[in-house]
C-alpha cells in the first residue's frame, strides 16, 4: 500500500515537473524575441541614429510604421492531464427516496382542528357552569 502511494506521489511529482518545464520554455519564448530585437535595435541606433518602434497591440494607420508591427509569440502547446481525464460518473438515485415522510396523522389533525376549537369552548362553558354550581359563593 505504502509502495502505491509512493508511487502516486512521485507521478504527481513528475507531471508538476514538467508542467514546470512548460512554464519556462514559454517563458523563454516570450522573452527572446525581446533581447533579440532589442540588440537589433541598438545596432540600427549606432548605425543610422533611426528610431524603430515595436507595435504589439497596436495596428498604425502609417504604412511605414505598420512594418513595425511585431508578430505575436507562439507559444508551446500545453495539454492539462486533469481536463484529458473523462468524469467521474456518480450513481444517480432517486431525490424522492431521501425524503423522511410526514406524520401520518397529520392531515387527520388538520381535519378535525374545527371541531376541536368547537369542543374546546364547550367544554370551558360547561366548566364555568360547574363552578358556579359548586361554589355559588366564591368571587
Amino acid at each position: 500500500m505504502s509502495t502505491e502511494e509512493e508511487n502516486a506521489i512521485e507521478a504527481a511529482a513528475a507531471a508538476r515537473r514538467e508542467r514546470l518545464r512548460a512554464l519556462r520554455a514559454a517563458q523563454e519564448l516570450l522573452e527572446t524575441p525581446d533581447d533579440a530585437a532589442d540588440n537589433n535595435n541598438t545596432n540600427e541606433d549606432d548605425d543610422e541614429n533611426d528610431v524603430q518602434m515595436k507595435f504589439r497591440n497596436y495596428l498604425p494607420h502609417d504604412k511605414q510604421l505598420q512594418e513595425g508591427k511585431v508578430a505575436p509569440p507562439v507559444l508551446p502547446k500545453f495539454e492539462d492531464p486533469i481536463a484529458t481525464l473523462p468524469p467521474v460518473e456518480e450513481k444517480k438515485e432517486d431525490p424522492f427516496l431521501n425524503i423522511a415522510p410526514k406524520k401520518p396523522n397529520w392531515d387527520l389533525r388538520r381535519d378535525v382542528q374545527k371541531k376541536l376549537d368547537k369542543l374546546e369552548k364547550r367544554t370551558m362553558k360547561a366548566l364555568s357552569q360547574l363552578m358556579g354550581t359548586l361554589f355559588p359563593f366564591s368571587v
